[in-house]
């Protein structure tokens, strides 16, 4: 039995006592979503329309930091074999199996100058790093996106937690969690793992 088989039993084992304990109702469903602890329903990304579901709507960005407006682009979608020739080991682990990677092995310091941080998946703007700080946890740490049209946040509840995930609108690579105990100006710190992220410095415009 693999790893993911057992952590899914002992969750449906705790699960199970709990319905028989009381609460059955709000437990019986906890049940129907232990079997996504490991295989996601996928579908189209956040901010999609129903007839356009290969295209999306973000904010684009030049690599001089300009804004460069609203811009449909064609969402990224490719093969496992795919994915795993164009990321590294790590990335593919993080972006494509909702992996994470351990504190403090990445690089996750603040650039000493300005610059973006795109998706390592698809280049999508992510982050501008003005806004990342140093929140002690070994994680780049942002207290918002550069656009919230460019990540998707879904409710997340593996692993018997409930988080807001964070995810490319674009490729829907998965990025991390945004959680509520960031600095000002919005009390948001979005923890991202580092090897979803490549640092483009601002080149000139």
């Amino acid at each position: 039995m693999s790893s993911n088989q057992e952590i899914v039993m002992i969750e449906r084992r705790r699960l199970l006592r709990m319905a028989l304990a009381g609460g059955a109702l709000a437990t019986i469903a906890g049940l129907a979503a232990v079997p996504r602890l490991f295989a996601r329903e996928r579908g189209p990304a956040a901010g999609t329309s129903p007839g356009s579901a290969t295209e999306v709507r973000l904010q684009c960005f030049a690599d001089d930091g300009r804004a460069l407006g609203a811009c449909t682009v064609r969402r990224v979608v490719l093969s496992d074999a795919e994915w795993r020739r164009r990321l590294s080991p790590m990335a593919y682990y993080v972006l494509r199996q909702d992996g994470t990677e351990r504190a403090f092995s990445g690089d996750h310091e603040k650039p000493a100058r300005p610059g973006l941080f795109r998706c390592v998946g698809c280049a999508t703007a992510l982050f501008d790093a003005a806004t990342e700080f140093d929140s002690g946890t070994g994680w780049p740490s942002f207290w918002q996106p550069i656009a919230a049209s460019n990540v998707i946040e879904k409710r997340d509840t593996s692993f018997g937690m409930v988080r807001t995930e964070v995810r490319c609108a674009r490729c829907d690579g998965h990025l991390g969690h945004v959680f509520d105990d960031g600095p000002r100006p919005t009390g948001l710190r979005y923890c991202m793992n580092s090897v979803a992220l490549k640092f483009v410095p601002h080149a000139a415009a």
